[in-house]
């Protein structure tokens, strides 16, 4: 597979081609990129810094040479990843917006707020939107999706690994089983006409939606519908983490639910859910 369309398939169209761009780069100035060492890079690391002074420059490049050498690794001319386990300590803000998340009641009401024009796509968005509320996935994930990934008879859904998550095998919901079923062997088949392949969510016109085109959609599909609130596939996958771990489920269990190949970022979900309950207790007892 050549690294283009490598990362094509695992990130947006935006992504992919900021990601590529600095590969380019990388490639250009370092010509021993394809052998070299964790402390070669961190070198280089290094030399940016004296170049650039935004710490979001920095650690997107960062983030395309790691991808760079997951590539290597599946193209088999590496088995290991030299900058894998560098982290920037540039203070960036992480924060998970509390005032943007969902209950699971007012995540349930998304599964059936939004009709379209044409029924079959109207069906096509209610398995769509399932997918962020039931199984938290994200864009990336769901653009790839296959049908061999769907197992109705075990009533499973295999998601493959990213750059940023770790493959799992979840649960779905048993609504969620009629909902694919109907999908797969009659809406989907109106959706691709003449077109074959294997990608489970397809677009209008017979092609497999992207990443960029599920953002968009998700977007555009709910914009409004909780006026002082962003709904977006990212406040969708924070509400049902944040919400799992306010049921008190096991955080290791969240954490492979999530995908998160750390526990620290699960963590910081946990944290939010401590700091949103005593923001609710100083509402209702302030300190006199």
């Amino acid at each position: 597979m050549e690294l283009k369309k490598y990362l094509e398939s695992r990130y947006t169209k935006q992504t992919a081609k900021a990601y590529y761009r600095e590969i380019e780069n990388y490639l250009l100035n370092y010509t021993m990129a394809e052998t070299a060492l964790h402390k070669d890079i961190v070198g280089y690391i290094g030399t940016l810094r004296k170049r650039y002074s935004n710490s979001k420059t920095i650690a997107r490049i960062l983030a395309s040479i790691k991808t760079y050498y997951d590539f290597l690794n599946i193209s088999g001319k590496r088995k290991d990843n030299p900058a894998k386990s560098i982290r920037l300590r540039d203070k960036q803000s992480r924060d998970i917006q509390l005032q943007d998340l969902f209950t699971p009641q007012e995540l349930e009401s998304l599964l059936n707020n939004k009709t379209e024009r044409y029924n079959a796509l109207s069906y096509r968005n209610k398995v769509l939107i399932s997918l962020f509320i039931y199984q938290a996935l994200k864009p990336t994930e769901i653009a790839l999706l296959n049908i061999e990934d769907i197992n109705l008879e075990q009533g499973t859904i295999y998601i493959k690994p990213t750059a940023k998550c770790n493959s799992r095998t979840l649960p779905l919901k048993v609504n969620q089983i009629l909902l694919f079923h109907q999908y797969i062997y009659e809406i989907r088949t109106k959706l691709l006409k003449n077109g074959l392949n294997d990608y489970f969510i397809i677009g209008h016109r017979s092609v497999p939606m992207s990443a960029e085109d599920i953002t968009k959609h998700i977007k555009r599909a709910y914009k409004g519908v909780f006026p002082t609130r962003n709904v977006n596939a990212q406040t969708i996958r924070q509400s049902v983490i944040s919400n799992l771990l306010k049921q008190n489920n096991d955080l290791r269990i969240v954490q492979v639910f999530a995908g998160h190949k750390y526990p620290s970022t699960t963590e910081r979900y946990k944290q939010i859910s401590v700091e949103a309950l005593k923001t609710v207790i100083q509402i209702h007892h302030p300190i006199k």
